[in-house]
């Protein structure tokens, strides 16, 4: 059973962000949604999540859903160690795999503070494709990181999507052609 939203509507105060937005989203694969700063991007992949309520239209999600959530900001606790954040969505014997994979094998004891904004995001970034779930939410994932490792995050992405669902927000219209994503054309609210 898909996704589904049907004449969606949510304002910010005065601020119309997504008005009539109505779409069926596919058990599997990638969508990007695209398009320019404060187009509704971000607002739709909460609203898709549960985060935010819609102001009008209706979103199925079919019951059980489980969602695995990369935001634009790394939401990294700053209280656990960089192995207890990875620990949170994932078992804590593939937590070493996961910061090998990411390419910062040596981190696990250190606290988030201590890290480059880079560092953050790549284990962020784990944290999400480690979680067990139907849907992958990646907003901006590559933003901050050098072209060659951006370049290896995506080819991490698509090894660890699996049969999952990714909505993908990006800039990067190449990064969503890499991810074989169909693209959602957002355009700002007049």
């Amino acid at each position: 059973m898909s996704i589904t939203l049907e004449h969606v509507g949510k304002s910010f105060g005065d601020k119309t962000v997504l008005s009539d937005i109505s779409l069926t989203l596919p058990d599997g694969g990638s969508v990007c949604f695209f398009g320019p700063s404060g187009c509704g991007k971000t607002t739709l992949l909460r609203l898709i999540c549960g985060l935010e309520k819609a102001d009008g239209g209706t979103i199925a999600v079919p019951k059980g859903t489980r969602f695995s959530v990369h935001f634009q900001e790394d939401r990294l606790l700053p209280w656990h160690t960089v192995a207890e954040n990875l620990a949170l969505t994932m078992p804590a014997g593939e937590v070493g795999g996961w910061l090998r994979a990411i390419g910062l094998p040596d981190i696990g004891n250190q606290y988030p503070d201590e890290l480059s904004g880079g560092m953050r995001r790549r284990v962020s970034l784990a944290r999400a494709l480690g979680h067990d779930s139907d849907v992958l939410v990646l907003d901006e994932p590559l933003r901050e990181l050098d072209a060659a490792m951006a370049e290896t995050m995506l080819e991490l992405i698509r090894a660890r999507k699996g049969n999952r669902l990714l909505l993908l927000v990006t800039h990067d219209r190449l990064q969503a052609e890499a991810l074989g994503c169909e693209i959602v054309d957002m355009q700002m609210e007049a």
